[in-house]
């Protein structure tokens, strides 16, 4: 017992000369008289939350000088950060003030004291935000955040669906612009989706789901329901989840035994019906918190497997992912030069618009409770 004690000390006091030296020797990192104490304690508090693990370009001193400057003027101009899971690391970390999926961003936006609300994620979840919140500020800090679902179907292509299924109600995924939103009955997102198509189902035999085809085959799936019939899908999908390739789970599997396999609801089916969970990524962070396996595949953008790989460190993560390019057009860059732009142009709803879907948004909060 001794021994091993001995060992651990040793393992410890090892580590933390490891973790010195790597700071050591961060691009532009020189020593005391380069370094002024603010930026230096910036550099610490990046290191304790993980940041120091991932090759970052330029080293942890550029992005501390990044995020030091970001967090002073987010605090002048009365402003949050809303980070989404696929966020890259440095952001989420870095400057952001809240961080989860869509639920639990648009949950956290409706809540926030603060005057504006900067959203490091796509356009309609900025959106949401300036729903939740008509009188605040909203930005998104580049004006490529789109969302291939988002832009895949219309208001003018949901009022003829429903023109096709008059008396089924309309349940929208949250992937989609105000204008969808407020032709829609209820919102959902990858988190609650389920639970709320089964209360629909108390009282309706049919209901009408938007855009994702992908999750709303899966969900039929879960449900028991049979799509064409109960359940009336749109042609839309993910331009990440859609290409991930079902065939290269069981490779996987048996490279590395016991591995648990997690997909994202966006999923196609068939690779939907080789892994061991689906969910979003909430439900998966959550999952992997509950479960210890030899390794787990994260099939979902990249952003989140870097994300759970530093909030669990002694857990192994097999890389299986794609990156999103509209989320990923968002950088601590981007973030500043909003900040410093005093015409930063910010997101704008209808006011008609905005208060249809808000109804639409508050029944999801109200079924999902």
């Amino acid at each position: 017992m001794r021994l091993h004690g001995q060992f651990r000390e040793g393992r410890a006091a090892h580590e933390g000369d490891r973790r010195r030296r790597r700071l050591q020797q961060l691009s532009g990192y020189h020593g005391e008289e380069r370094v002024t104490p603010e930026l230096r304690d910036e550099v610490r508090r990046l290191a304790a939350a993980g940041l120091d693990r991932r090759c970052v370009a330029g080293g942890l001193e550029r992005v501390a000088g990044l995020t030091l400057e970001i967090n002073r003027l987010k605090k002048e101009r009365g402003a949050v950060i809303a980070a989404h899971v696929y966020q890259s690391p440095e952001v989420i970390l870095g400057i952001g003030d809240f961080t989860g999926d869509s639920y639990k961003l648009a949950d956290d936006c409706r809540r926030t004291g603060a005057e504006a609300i900067v959203f490091c994620g796509v356009h309609f979840m900025a959106e949401t935000a300036k729903i939740l919140n008509p009188s605040k500020k909203v930005y998104v800090p580049s004006s490529n955040a789109g969302c291939s679902l988002s832009e895949g179907i219309t208001a003018e292509d949901l009022r003829r669906l429903k023109a096709e299924h008059p008396g089924a109600p309309v349940v929208t995924y949250i992937n989609t612009s105000a204008e969808v939103k407020a032709e829609s009955d209820c919102i959902v997102t990858s988190a609650n989706a389920a639970k709320i198509l089964r209360r629909m189902y108390e009282k309706h035999e049919k209901v009408v789901f938007v855009p994702d085809r992908f999750m709303g085959a899966n969900l039929a799936r879960e449900l028991g329901k049979t799509p064409g019939k109960d359940i009336i899908l749109w042609n839309g999908s993910c331009v990440v989840h859609e290409r991930f390739d079902p065939g290269l789970i069981k490779i996987y599997r048996e490279r590395w035994p016991g591995l648990v396999a997690l997909a994202h609801a966006e999923c196609p089916s068939e690779l939907i019906k080789a892994v061991d969970f689906m969910g979003g990524t909430g439900d998966m962070m959550r999952y992997v918190e509950s479960t210890n396996a030899p390794a787990y595949l994260l099939v979902t953008e990249c952003g989140f497997g870097e994300l759970a790989r530093l909030r669990f460190p002694g857990k192994n993560f097999i890389g299986m992912c794609r990156l999103c390019p509209y989320m990923k057009s968002i950088t601590l860059e981007s973030v500043l030069a909003l900040l410093k732009d005093p015409a930063a142009p910010e997101v704008t709803v209808p006011a008609g618009i905005a208060g249809r879907a808000r109804v639409a948004i508050d029944r999801m909060f109200e079924l999902a409770a």
